[in-house]
């Protein structure tokens, strides 16, 4: 009976811990047991005593809390004032800047699937959708960028014109100013189908909608400011560029060196407040033609003009270009890709006060104002256009798999391409749902902080991915640059996605998990404001709560981490639509528990010394990164109406993404200083050992064939990139060679067969076709059909070839 009584409360106080129940509910429960233990004489007396004492010495000084303060939480108050790292003003603007939005829900250990799937389905609007099946299209037609990259190393004039003309500069500018007022998911889409085409255009229109003037202004300019600026802007009167990075700060944009004092000045014949500006820049998309720079810079007031502060901090101005003293013009080269790009500065530049975004009142507000506007830009951007390549990859050099023959065999079906070609489609369905996800939060009205840093971080790589493998099965194809090699200058454009608007290093190791461990946590950063509560009698008040709300927090993720693991999730609720989707929902918070309780304990352990253990951070950002992951793709899956045919490729996404987070996992816990803890957390959290593989061959098999034949799955996959007609474009010619081809096999197998039989000799196209059509294995027709399969196959794999004095100084010149 002793036994059975342990083992019973055992379960039940388990059971509070995975509920999550009050502390004074847990201790009325266990006093309850021990009480009816007594009176029904249900355990040895030797138990019962110790368990009165135990009870006794656990209940009253946790829920008396005077005891409990003056024993436990004023004790680690002190040492943890001590304890936390000194936060500068910009990571403090960093931290506040932005919202939690599902990334929250996925650090509580608990994620409600349901409330996930309530989240509206983004949509476009008739507008949105006339403007993609209208103006983009006719851009995209307009776009030849061989000629743009390799000849004129710029957009064309009339392109430029057509971009201006029809508002792609002003898609974030509300109709009142002259813009088209568009949602994020409309932006992201034009951005998607443009970049199918042209990265180059594709950049050039995304930057002015993204973190530039456009975007700053419209969240904290003057009315003025708006009123000047905006209908210049939509239409391109304006061309705007915006400098923040420099020779000596990168990544660590919050160390410029670039520097204005507060002085009065002469400006158009008066003397007037402002700045004297000194700074130097690069890296500056849309520079070399920009006529107006918005520029960040620290300003300091030392003559006291403004107020009693001398370092005022890090401040945005809006400058013409032609300004005096301002040097622009010059051009970067980043990598064949020749969107305008260069350095600019200037040295004793003065500008009004009233050129500052927000005018004085904005003043030091800068990188609070860059960080809230970078949340919705990264969500955007770089996620477009990296869904643009995926989807350009998976149409394409899926369709050449299935046209591309050696012996005899579409490449498509050798196992061996099977492999890329299964990672191209599933990871182009994932990064499709992330962006269409994160998309719909910005347009929900989320500055999702975090999440744009997961979204840019992983759609970038994931690209990386997805165009290395395309490139390996086009095989030479891909490296011949011309007219008909489609995936070259994405590939040559990669590191620039992977570089800009935060190199993917630094997002990973420092931003992702070092900003969102505080943000997203439901105690974390709470209890920092109580430690540094100036204020210490409310302060202790308040972190004697919010530590013993976290303390149970953790205990809770912990015995629901052991419940998931010991049963694989077998029992956890889903949504009640989910079937063949059933088990990523259940594995995923399974992961979501582990997450929750591995980052609680490695933040209680290494406190502030996690901020310089970077590799621990980018493996806890891994982890968070993977569960986001998970969650766009059964998202994408329930709000397509759950197509069976997209399930292969939802299911090697999800295993993948759950072998990869196991990955990290494990990593993490092999590397924790404090290996007793470490392997503890082990057996909580995989107490059969590993629990994911790989996706299996006959699960990318399935994956794999959805890129190699026409199908609503397919297009599905590819929906929103440009898709030529004209077949002396290369995807067009692909397109038409994939159906015929197809159209053709029947008629091969049949020539085939009479060559093993002897009906016909072993012969190769053309005469192939002659010998079959004398001997009566085929008709006329369907000789025909051949033929055309042979011909487009051809023009397919044909590559570019040029005259020897193509790449001679005059001859380039001349085009």
């Amino acid at each position: 009976m002793t036994i059975i009584w342990l083992l019973i409360a055992v379960g039940v106080m388990w059971s509070l811990a995975m509920a999550r129940v009050a502390l004074w509910k847990w201790s009325a429960v266990l006093v309850v047991m021990v009480l009816l233990a007594t009176l029904f004489r249900l355990v040895d007396v030797v138990v019962l005593m110790l368990a009165w004492v135990v009870t006794l010495a656990v209940v009253i000084p946790l829920n008396v809390n005077s005891l409990r303060r003056s024993l436990i939480s004023d004790r680690i108050l002190p040492e943890l004032r001590k304890a936390l790292p000194p936060m500068s003003q910009t990571e403090k603007e960093a931290l506040d800047a932005g919202t939690v939005w599902w990334d929250g829900d996925l650090f509580s250990g608990r994620p409600d699937w349901e409330k996930m799937l309530r989240i509206p389905e983004p949509t476009l609007s008739p507008q949105e959708q006339a403007f993609l099946d209208g103006p983009v299209e006719e851009l995209c037609k307009m776009l030849d960028d061989w000629h743009i990259t390799e000849e004129r190393h710029d957009l064309p004039p009339e392109v430029w014109q057509f971009i201006k003309d029809n508002g792609f500069f002003g898609m974030i500018i509300p109709k009142k100013y002259g813009g088209l007022e568009f949602s994020a998911l409309a932006h992201s889409s034009v951005v998607m189908k443009i970049s199918s085409r042209s990265v180059t255009a594709a950049v050039t229109v995304m930057v002015p909608n993204s973190l530039g003037p456009a975007e700053l202004l419209l969240h904290y300019g003057t009315d003025a400011q708006k009123d000047h600026y905006l209908p210049r802007l939509a239409v391109g009167k304006e061309v705007p560029c915006f400098a923040l990075t420099g020779p000596t700060a990168g990544s660590d944009a919050a160390s410029i060196p670039d520097m204005g004092i507060v002085c009065k000045g002469q400006f158009e014949g008066q003397e007037v407040l402002g700045i004297r500006l000194t700074w130097e820049k690069r890296y500056i998309t849309l520079g070399p033609v920009a006529t107006v720079l918005g520029l960040a810079f620290k300003l300091y007031d030392p003559d006291h003009l403004i107020g009693t502060e001398e370092n005022i901090g890090i401040t945005c101005a809006l400058i013409p270009t032609n300004t005096p003293g301002v040097v622009i013009g010059n051009r970067h080269a980043p990598l064949s890709m020749v969107f305008m790009n260069g350095p600019n500065s200037g040295t004793d530049v003065f500008i009004p006060m009233e050129w500052v975004i927000g005018g004085q009142a904005r003043i030091g507000q800068g990188w609070r104002m860059l960080m809230e506007c970078l949340a919705a830009g990264r969500s955007i951007s770089l996620p477009s256009l990296s869904v643009g390549a995926g989807k350009l990859v998976s149409r394409a050099t899926g369709a050449y798999a299935r046209i591309r023959k050696q012996f005899n065999t579409p490449i498509g079906l050798f196992e061996g391409v099977e492999e890329p070609l299964a990672r191209i489609a599933a990871n182009t369905y994932m990064m499709d749902a992330v962006r269409t996800m994160t998309a719909g939060a910005v347009d929900l009205g989320e500055k999702p902080s975090v999440i744009s840093a997961i979204a840019k971080y992983n759609l970038t790589e994931r690209m990386r991915k997805v165009v290395n493998d395309g490139m390996d099965v086009q095989g030479g194809s891909a490296i011949c640059m011309g007219p008909r090699n489609f995936i070259g200058r994405v590939y040559q454009s990669i590191p620039i996605s992977i570089t800009v608007e935060g190199a993917n290093i630094l997002t990973r190791t420092m931003i992702t998990f070092g900003q969102g461990a505080i943000r997203c946590h439901p105690y974390i950063l709470k209890e920092m404001q109580a430690a540094q509560d100036k204020n210490e009698v409310r302060g202790a008040q308040q972190f004697d709560e919010l530590l013993f709300s976290h303390i149970g927090f953790t205990v809770s993720n912990g015995a629901r981490a052991l419940w998931l693991g010991l049963t694989n999730a077998r029992w956890q609720g889903v949504p009640d639509e989910a079937r063949g989707e059933r088990y990523y929902y259940q594995q995923a918070t399974r992961m979501s528990a582990a997450f929750a309780l591995v980052a609680d304990v490695a933040m209680s352990t290494l406190g502030g010394d996690l901020k310089r253990k970077e590799k621990l951070s980018g493996r806890l950002a891994d982890m968070l990164s993977q569960l986001y992951l998970i969650s766009a793709t059964l998202k994408r899956f329930h709000d397509q109406g759950r197509p069976a045919e997209d399930l292969p490729l939802l299911q090697w996404a999800c295993d993948d993404s759950l072998y990869q987070l196991q990955e990290s996992l494990r990593g993490l816990l092999r590397n924790l200083p404090l290996r007793p803890l470490a392997l503890a957390l082990k057996f909580i959290i995989m107490p059969w050992g590993k629990s994911y593989h790989m996706p299996v061959d006959r699960l990318g098999h399935k994956a794999a064939t959805v890129l190699l034949r026409p199908s609503a799955t397919r297009d599905r996959l590819t929906d929103g990139i440009f898709v030529p007609t004209d077949r002396n474009e290369q995807l067009a010619r692909i397109e038409y060679a994939l159906t015929t081809v197809i159209a053709a096999e029947e008629v091969d197998r049949m020539l085939r067969s009479a060559i093993k039989t002897g009906k016909v000799p072993k012969l190769k196209d053309d005469a192939l076709i002659d010998a079959g059509l004398a001997a009566g294995i085929i008709d006329q027709g369907e000789a025909d059909i051949v033929r055309e399969a042979v011909r487009a196959r051809r023009d397919v794999i044909m590559v570019d070839d040029f005259s020897p004095d193509y790449w001679s100084a005059n001859n380039r010149k001349e085009s």
